[in-house]
């Protein structure tokens, strides 16, 4: 394990990097940090660099090391930045003829877009594979340049991807390429040091992709891969996408009978009873929440006139994401949010500042054009509920009402079985509505809030709203993936947009601040994130059947349904199986649909007045009487657990 280096000291004002450009590897050593072969690139001021690209004049005054050794994300950016420049190399190296478009970085790995005389296809990847291998054993220094924007058309002749993307730079900025080799590539950076670097790199899968994501454009195949530091760390994550797909809501949820989806309506689900019984389940118990925290629940339409989208800004923002129909020469759109509607309903009457905070609640039904080819299942669809609800109120009530949001979410996540949640605030962008006072005093609000709950949180520099600062909440799985779920964002544009307003304690009408909440996200796609979560095995309060209770053979089949009935008048979410099948057939179907608990009635059991019992996971529990099998199902039922 690489020892880090010490904190630096804060430069003082006449130090040389104040007035002139220096390397980070100059930066380091004049602050006495050991430059190791672990260290592949720095942080400065949120910016990433790697080891050969300048610093600007001041920008290193708070400069940090990247280490190849602590998997951090900028560091597994960099690494898989510079993996798609290998597979690139490899592919210009078997197929000489291909032209290279661009290869990003991603969450979990990288692509690469590239064109061909013919389209590339998964036989060609054993090859491809083979051929990064070699490169990488080849620990190729990796050089970037400056170019001229003369040597770049040159360079690039033959090129016309990057000959597009060489137009476009802009003239006041450099133009830059990174070699390895005899490869190079035009690129931003930044990259690692070496290709011995790259070993641990394994490619996935290939599609077809457009230049620029534009049907009308050249169609590309596109090669997906991804990269870690360690042979071990590749092998992990290879299990667990093996674990990931076991978990698969797509193949679990139609399983278990919860719902399916067709193409004669793409992105919308059609819940079957079980499914739908698990949605109401998770509706009714966020509803008795929000009750609780002083939320009103409403109702809005579901369609709503142009004209609204166009005063709240939606129009001209989110116009090709909205499905739209007429009527009687009007045009209106399917809601694709709630917050508007909600703004109509507070207009309703005058308001006092002693009537806030308003809180409205609403499991909203909205739609959004989303593009077919995103949709996945139920975690991307285009008609969804969200969990959603805006509080109005003043100011000086921001702190509380966001400190009470906080505390209400991270309670659910914990009883849903999600204790590792990330929370991160993003401040004012750069183009942005509302004065500076009000945008200080929303995000100091905002901030507060975060540290009153003693939690550590990311700062996201300008990537708030335009109309207002956010917090943005995401769950951390059992397979480690983060899913984005809950937000709170502060309004400081919509409520005057709309003519909100209230009257302020010097009779002014002023508006009100809106915050934008949900903690779910929508109930589709956490469904989805609960399904892959307990692998189905829903926690029996969740489980929309809890028990099956199973006869053996025809003659037991009154006793059954009538144990049934019992459990149902006592509150149990029980089916009776009486099909004409064997106790191990009945068992296996069961246990598909994840039913957790399964009560078997034989002789023995109507002679005795009892009931043999079986947890679909655990095996045999043994013979119990209904009363305590009621009593055992109770108990467990009150409270929210983490499922095997």
């Amino acid at each position: 394990m690489v020892t880090h280096m010490p904190e630096h000291k804060v430069p003082q004002e006449n130090t040389p990097e104040k007035t002139k450009t220096m390397l980070p590897t100059e930066l380091l050593a004049q602050r006495g940090m050991a430059l190791t072969d672990a260290v592949i690139g720095v942080r400065c001021a949120a910016q990433v660099y790697d080891l050969m690209t300048p610093i600007p004049p001041g920008a290193g005054e708070q400069i940090e090391p990247i280490y190849a050794d602590d998997a951090s994300a900028p560091a597994l950016a960099m690494l898989r930045h510079s993996a798609a420049h290998l597979l690139a190399q490899a592919v210009k190296a078997l197929f000489p003829g291909a032209q290279l478009a661009t290869g990003p970085a991603t969450e979990d790995g990288f692509f690469y877009d590239i064109a061909y005389e013919r389209p590339l296809t998964s036989d060609d990847l054993p090859a491809i594979q083979a051929c990064m291998v070699q490169l990488a054993a080849q620990n190729l220094p990796i050089v970037r340049q400056e170019l001229s924007r003369e040597e770049a058309v040159r360079l690039f002749a033959h090129e016309p991807f990057k000959l597009e993307i060489i137009q476009e730079i802009p003239a006041d900025q450099p133009i830059t390429v990174y070699r390895q080799g005899d490869f190079l590539d035009l690129c931003r950076g930044p990259h690692v040091p070496t290709t011995g670097l790259l070993k641990a790199t394994r490619l996935m899968r290939i599609s077809g992709a457009y230049w620029r994501g534009n049907p009308e454009q050249p169609q590309l195949t596109r090669i997906y891969g991804t990269a870690w530091f360690t042979q071990q760390a590749l092998d992990d994550y290879l299990q667990r996408l093996e674990e990931a797909q076991r978990r698969d809501h797509r193949l679990l949820g139609p399983a278990m009978e919860l719902f399916h989806l067709q193409e004669e309506a793409p992105g919308m689900v059609f819940w079957h009873e079980r499914g739908w019984r698990l949605f109401r389940i998770i509706q009714d118990d966020i509803r008795r929440r929000l009750e609780r925290h002083g939320y009103a629940e409403v109702h809005t339409p579901m369609l709503a006139d142009r004209s609204l989208w166009e005063r709240s800004g939606h129009w001209s923002l989110f116009q090709e994401a909205m499905f739209t129909t007429a009527s009687e020469h009007r045009l209106y759109a399917v809601k694709p949010m709630n917050c508007p509607c909600h703004v109509q309903i507070f207009k309703q009457g005058i308001k006092s500042y002693r009537d806030l905070p308003i809180r409205l609640a609403e499991f909203g039904s909205c739609h959004r054009n989303e593009p077919s080819g995103t949709l996945h299942g139920l975690l991307r669809v285009r008609a969804f509920v969200q969990d959603d609800a805006h509080i109005f109120c003043r100011p000086d009530q921001v702190f509380d009402e966001v400190k009470a949001f906080i505390a209400l979410l991270l309670e659910v996540y914990h009883d849903y079985g999600f204790d590792d949640v990330l929370l991160r605030l993003a401040t004012r962008p750069q183009a942005r509505m509302g004065d500076d006072a009000l945008w200080d005093r929303a995000e100091q609000a905002l901030e507060e809030a975060l540290r009153a709950q003693g939690m550590r949180y990311e700062v996201l520099p300008g990537e708030g709203a335009f109309y207002g600062p956010k917090i943005e909440f995401a769950l951390k799985d059992c397979l480690g993936r983060i899913w984005q779920c809950g937000t709170i964002q502060a309004d400081l544009v919509l409520p005057g947009r709309l003519g909100a307003v209230y009257v302020d304690e010097h009779s002014q009408k002023v508006a009100p601040v809106m915050l934008h909440r949900a903690i779910l996200g929508s109930l589709e796609r956490f469904i989805g994130i609960l399904i892959e979560h307990y692998a189905g095995w829903l926690p029996l309060w969740l489980a929309p059947v809890q028990a099956a209770v199973l006869s053996l053979t025809e003659r037991h089949e009154s006793a059954a349904q009538a144990l049934c009935q019992r459990l149902q008048e006592a509150g149990i979410r029980a089916v009776a199986d009486l099909r004409n099948e064997t106790l191990g057939f009945k068992v296996r179907q069961q246990t598909l649909q994840k039913v957790p608990y399964l009560l078997v009635v034989g002789d023995r059991e109507v002679a005795e007045g009892t009931v043999a019992v079986r947890h679909a996971v655990h095996g045999r529990i043994g013979t119990k009487t209904v009363a305590e099998v009621l009593e055992m199902l109770h108990n467990t039922h009150q409270q929210p657990q983490v499922g095997p």
